[in-house]
């Protein structure tokens, strides 16, 4: 009964995120009810008020790191903004074709993200396209191949997307094969909806007007920003890799040294001009709605794993399917409603190195269907959610327009994968 109760509460939320501009209700509130809503019926039926609120902290912290890793990419994306840092970038893209430059902006994501991360690449992209597209429409279709291309992109590599780093972490994959064995799968799974989303995109060309702002040189401080934005960002797996904290870790000490880059580089300007470029300036123009919207969902997310809701559903799909390939598969679309993070934990839970062993073929399949099938749902993703905030971009213009490209390149991943795998690796 509580189960069915969880479950019609998440389905009730999901359906007020998909109708928010039809309801006018923000889609940060409509996730925040349900996530508080489904820990409140799930203490209230608990018989230990005190393991249910242990359980919750432990959520929590979980997700207030992906939360604060957001926050400080966001502002670091702000700060370089703020500087005109993008305009080095955007100046040497010569090409006035929209497809063309859709064809850029995707490849540069696919492979960025692998030594970033989806999120991260996700962001710094969006923002990017931002200052070289003015339609909206536009903006919009760029924004949903940055999702696919980005989560694509995270897959196949141990850094790319936190679930490929959960399977590394926990050994159950290693560097070199996974890169090996699901690379070609994600380019796939990126580059068949990006060749059909370029034919809406024949024929077009940037507006004169665009071009012709964005050929405004940077100024020292822009580059100064670019460079220690960019560079920060990179150095942030490699932070993680090295001491082995959290990821949310290095972005707040990447946030930190740019804070002090900033205030030195304008010590010298008067108050009302040093502070437009301040950090804390640069907070205010973040989407906190988004944020918000993210730790509701997580939240909620979180509810029905901690009551066992997503194990049972990976038992019966194990108990029905009996095909590992079919599991895969079908997590992979679970990915693109619930978060692919506890569905994989769920997974490594149910399943030990004794039955698959490292860099079985089963833990691949994983990392791809889950990695790629985010993009399914825009909200599937962190990506998918970070891309939403700064675009604002609606639910259902995604579900119609971006859905079924996303679900033929994830058909097209696994079909490569199982190709791949019967011919050279049975």
């Amino acid at each position: 009964m509580i189960s069915v109760l969880l479950i019609t509460i998440f389905i009730i939320g999901y359906a007020c995120i998909a109708f928010e501009h039809p309801l006018h209700l923000n889609k940060a509130a409509s996730a925040l009810l349900t996530g508080v809503l489904c820990w409140t019926v799930y203490i209230l039926a608990s018989n230990s008020y005190k393991q249910v609120t242990e359980e919750l902290l432990s959520h929590f912290g979980n997700i207030s790191s992906i939360l604060f890793f957001l926050l400080g990419a966001m502002t670091i994306v702000e700060i370089i903004d703020s500087h005109n840092g993008f305009e080095i970038i955007t100046s040497r893209i010569k090409t006035k074709s929209k497809r063309k430059l859709l064809f850029i902006i995707s490849i540069i994501t696919f492979f960025l993200s692998a030594i970033l991360d989806n999120l991260t690449t996700a962001i710094v992209m969006t923002s990017l396209s931002r200052k070289l597209l003015t339609e909206k429409e536009d903006r919009y279709w760029f924004a949903g191949m940055i999702v696919i291309a980005a989560n694509a992109g995270g897959a196949w590599s141990p850094l790319g997307d936190v679930t490929t780093t959960m399977l590394w972490i926990d050994g159950q994959i290693t560097p070199l094969n996974i890169i090996f064995k699901t690379f070609l799968p994600s380019f796939v799974a990126a580059f068949i909806p990006l060749l059909i989303a370029s034919l809406r995109f024949k024929g077009k060309f940037l507006i004169a007007t665009t071009s012709e702002t964005l050929q405004k040189k940077a100024d020292r401080e822009g580059k100064i920003m670019l460079f220690c934005g960019i560079g920060f960002l990179l150095f942030v797996p490699l932070f993680k890799t090295l001491t082995h904290l959290p990821p949310f870790m290095g972005m707040l000490l990447v946030l930190g040294l740019l804070w002090i880059i900033t205030t030195i580089i304008h010590s010298d300007k008067e108050e009302d001009i040093r502070k437009k470029y301040t950090v804390a300036k640069a907070m205010q123009r973040i989407d906190t709605p988004s944020i918000l919207f993210f730790a509701g969902i997580l939240l909620a997310v979180a509810s029905l794993e901690s009551f066992g809701i997503l194990k049972q559903v990976a038992n019966f799909m194990d108990h029905e399917l009996q095909n590992n390939f079919l599991i895969g598969s079908m997590l992979g679309v679970l990915s693109a409603i619930v978060d692919n993070v506890p569905l994989v934990a769920a997974t490594q839970g149910m399943y030990n190195l004794s039955v698959f062993p490292t860099d079985h073929y089963f833990w691949e399949f994983i990392a791809l269907t889950c990695g790629s099938g985010g993009s399914i749902i825009i909200i599937g993703s962190a990506a998918g959610v970070a891309v939403m905030g700064i675009e604002n971009i609606r639910f259902g213009w995604y579900l119609k327009k971006i859905s079924w490209l996303a679900f033929m390149g994830f058909i097209a991943g696994i079909l490569v994968y199982i190709t791949q795998h019967w011919l050279f690796f049975q």
